[in-house]
């Protein structure tokens, strides 16, 4: 494989570029070398599809070994975006002895660079606890790029092709649950049916149950897993003789949560994969905004072996999402009457103020548009 660097980063790599001949582009990616938060970061960027890999807080003995870096950095974007490792170590072990060379091109350096500006927009994805970045290197590849003759397409998806072509199998080859997804209502039915690949993180199952409901992500949110079902349905926890629901585990957005802790052992979600708990595990209730209170239970309906895609999708559904910040079910009730009634004086003010807080009908398609974008 080929890293082609820029001056900046041959510099600090500390190494006389080697000559190499042309190769198969999809083993070839170009380097630069950019400071982030006063901390170094390297983007590398696919010459074949555009697809990015970053790197971030890099040290002196970093770059010493960073050809072991660079394709430690490849195998665990690949990991997150539900690559097989069957693809992964494929492609990987035909990439050879890393070779470290120079830009190739005037345009593929301003494609390398659109790249690096790109991530000074996503501060937020920055992982300050290790060098690897794959939700970084995943946002930028589903950028659209141009290709210089009027049309454009996304790197990601054009990684994905490359790669199946490449190894001749598929690119994805993962174990999936179908989870019904119930919005707990006293008087109304609004649940949604998720195929969910089951190598994504909790984080990753948030962001999907916020796709799937058309939640907008504005508050706080966490996870309990409950007991073991037995063979009758109910739900017990090992070393209680009582049928009863019991949590095992609370799994939680922010470091902070663990300064209110509760009876259930805590776990931060951002590195748990849903494999840890699911199939092991049928019940499981998400909390979303805990001054509105919108509990979401969560049953795994089924297991699906050999799952060939890495996103998830909407089978079926009913029911619209209460707005945001409309004051929980009651508040969600007087929203609806007031809706319902063109003479009400606050009938227009409601109409808009929904409006702007995206409250619309449940459309599968759209849903489904959006978690494929995810």
């Amino acid at each position: 494989m080929h890293i082609r660097c820029t001056k900046k980063l041959l510099v600090e790599l500390k190494v006389e570029p080697e000559s190499v001949t042309e190769d198969n582009p999809l083993f070839s990616w170009h380097a630069n070398l950019i400071t982030v938060n006063r901390r170094k970061a390297v983007v590398l960027v696919n010459d074949h599809n555009r697809y990015a890999v970053v790197l971030y807080g890099l040290k002196a003995k970093d770059f010493k070994r960073f050809n072991e870096i660079a394709l430690q950095g490849i195998r665990e974007t690949f990991q997150v975006e539900g690559i097989s490792d069957k693809v992964i170590d494929q492609y990987l072990l035909h990439t050879g002895e890393v070779s470290i060379t120079k830009t190739k091109n005037r345009t593929s350096v301003a494609r390398m660079n659109k790249a690096c500006d790109n991530v000074y927009f996503f501060d937020e994805l920055w992982d300050v606890d290790s060098i690897f970045q794959p939700d970084m290197g995943i946002k930028i590849s589903r950028m659209l790029v141009g290709d210089g003759k009027n049309s454009y397409f996304l790197p990601h998806e054009e990684m994905y092709k490359d790669l199946n072509l490449f190894a001749g199998q598929s690119t994805f080859e993962a174990k999936a649950a179908v989870l019904k997804v119930t919005l707990r209502f006293e008087n109304r039915q609004v649940w949604r049916r998720l195929v969910v690949p089951v190598n994504k993180t909790f984080n990753q199952l948030h962001q999907i149950i916020q796709t799937a409901f058309g939640w907008q992500d504005y508050h706080l949110h966490d996870f309990f897993v409950y007991g073991k079902a037995d063979n009758t349905g109910n739900h017990i926890t090992e070393g209680h003789n009582e049928k009863i629901q019991k949590p095992i585990i609370n799994l939680v957005c922010t470091e902070e949560a663990f300064d209110y802790p509760g009876q259930v052992n805590m776990k931060l979600e951002k590195d748990v994969k849903l494999s840890e708990y699911i199939p092991a595990y049928e019940k499981l209730t998400y909390n979303y905004d805990f001054g509105d209170d919108w509990n979401h239970d969560i049953e795994v309906e089924s297991i699906i072996e050999n799952y060939e895609s890495n996103y998830s999708v909407c089978l079926e559904g009913e029911g619209n999402t209460p707005p945001e910040d409309v004051g929980g079910e009651y508040g969600y009730e007087e929203f609806l009457k007031i809706l319902a009634d063109h003479d009400h004086p606050e009938y227009e003010h409601m109409v808009n103020w929904g409006r702007m807080q995206r409250y619309e009908d449940f459309a599968i398609d759209s849903i489904n548009r959006g978690l494929k974008g995810l």
